[in-house]
Order: C-alpha cells, then sequence, then structure tokens
C-alpha cells in the first residue's frame, strides 16, 4: 500500500493530521505536474502551476478517494475542468462578454487563439471517449491534462507499461479520428 493510501486511508477514518501529511506528500508532485501541462501552454497564460494545484486541491474538497488512483484521477480531472473553464472564459471574452459597443474601424482586431480551440476539441472528443472506454480516457486525463509520463499513468491506473502504452496509441488515433471527423 503506498503513502498516498495510507493517507486517504486515515484520512477516511478520521485522523486529522493525515489530510496535512497528504497534503505535504502530494502537493510537490501535483504543482510538478501542473509545471510540466503548464510548460506546453500557449505563451503569455496568466495562469501559474501553484495556482493550478491550489485550485485544484480545492475543487477535490472532502471528498472520500479509495486509492492512490482515485486521487489522481480525480486530480487530474479537476485540473482538466480548470483549463477547459479558463479557455472558456478566455473565449468568452474575445467574443464580446461584457464589451463595450465601439465603431469597429477604431480597433484592431486580434486573430483568434488556436490553442482554445484545440482544448475545445480534445475536451469534447475525450468526453466520447469516456463513453467508448473510460480507462484509455483516464490515460489521456493523466498524460495530456496532468503531464505524467507513460510509467507514472500506468502506475496511477494500475495497469502495465506496455497495456498504457497501447492504450495510449489507440487514445491518440481514435481521438485524432473524432476531432478531424468534427472539424469536416
Amino acid at each position: 500500500m503506498s503513502d498516498v493510501t495510507r493517507l486517504l486511508d486515515a484520512i477516511q477514518h478520521g485522523d486529522a493530521r493525515a489530510g496535512d501529511e497528504l497534503l505535504e506528500q502530494v502537493y510537490a508532485e501535483l504543482r510538478q505536474l501542473a509545471r510540466a501541462k503548464m510548460a506546453r501552454e500557449q505563451a503569455g497564460h496568466t495562469l501559474q502551476p501553484t495556482a493550478l494545484v491550489h485550485e485544484a486541491w480545492m475543487r477535490l474538497g472532502d471528498q472520500p478517494f479509495e486509492n492512490r488512483a482515485h486521487f489522481f484521477a480525480a486530480a487530474a480531472e479537476a485540473m482538466r475542468r480548470i483549463l477547459i473553464e479558463r479557455a472558456r472564459r478566455k473565449l468568452a471574452a474575445c467574443h464580446g462578454a461584457n464589451a463595450e459597443h465601439i465603431d469597429a474601424h477604431d480597433i484592431e482586431i486580434a486573430a483568434p487563439i488556436e490553442k482554445n480551440g484545440e482544448l475545445f476539441a480534445v475536451h469534447e472528443a475525450l468526453d466520447a471517449l469516456a463513453v467508448h472506454d473510460a480507462r484509455k480516457a483516464e490515460l489521456v486525463k493523466l498524460r495530456y491534462f496532468v503531464g505524467l509520463s507513460i510509467e507514472e499513468a500506468a502506475e496511477v491506473l494500475n495497469i502495465s507499461a506496455p497495456t498504457a502504452k497501447r492504450d495510449w496509441t489507440y487514445a491518440k488515433v481514435w481521438l485524432y479520428r473524432t476531432i478531424s471527423a468534427a472539424r469536416g
């Protein structure tokens, strides 16, 4: 049993100190994963890895987790949702949310941010993949949104690295085909 699983079990049994220990143990790992994810984000983004981890931690709240894999899967989902929500807010701002009306001849119009479109396409395709094959969708979340390596994701999902590699290859092809078909 990993230390994280042991601490999660202790929290469920009411050990108040276990929550602090869990935070100390997973915080650095979550921050490292968030940093890896943020390194792939578009230049000029304002979200920092520390902020992403803090917001994800707050969303995880007091819900019970069965084990390390369940915890990191929930963290990956929380980070994914945070990034999607931020992209939607940014896109809404680009499309006139809370905008004042001015003469279009007086302003320069910026090109749409392609990264947000990519993020939405992946988000929608990932939801479809989750219906088709939940484990492969979880693997994508851990790799794409959290930045885990194949080996780390395999450990979290409690599968072998070769199985994770096959699932990753399948998921990438499946997502590519789904996104390509959606774009026309």
